[in-house]
């Protein structure tokens, strides 16, 4: 049986958005507004799991995405955010779980 989108178990992605150090705040806004990032990005299907921004660095976002979708967040990330951005993207997951489940059994005497 070949997988549909219907039955794909979503992704987490973490982008890092870094700002490029000879842009202004007015030459960042400007570039976004241009290239239509406050509209097209993110991706309509995915969603936005955090937003931050890191100051000296740049944006760092957590992005929940259907497999069948990252090409097209991949692709909006080029049409968009390239010459304001340096981008990286990891795959990532949601460790509290896994830490309360360490920490329970570290609790019981276990490693």
């Amino acid at each position: 049986m070949s997988a549909t989108p219907a039955n794909e178990a979503n992704v987490l992605i973490t982008l890092v958005l870094k700002h490029h150090a000879g842009l202004t705040l007015d030459d960042v806004q400007a570039k976004l507004k241009a290239s239509g990032w406050w509209e097209r990005f993110p991706v309509e299907g995915t969603r936005v799991v955090s937003w931050t921004v890191a100051m000296g660095l740049g944006q760092i976002v957590t992005l929940e995405v259907p497999p069948h979708l990252l090409g097209q967040v991949n692709l909006e990330l080029e049409r968009s955010a390239w010459g304001v951005f340096t981008t990286e993207c990891y795959p990532t997951y949601d460790f509290v779980p896994v830490r309360e489940r360490i920490q329970e059994r570290v609790r019981q005497g276990g490693q």
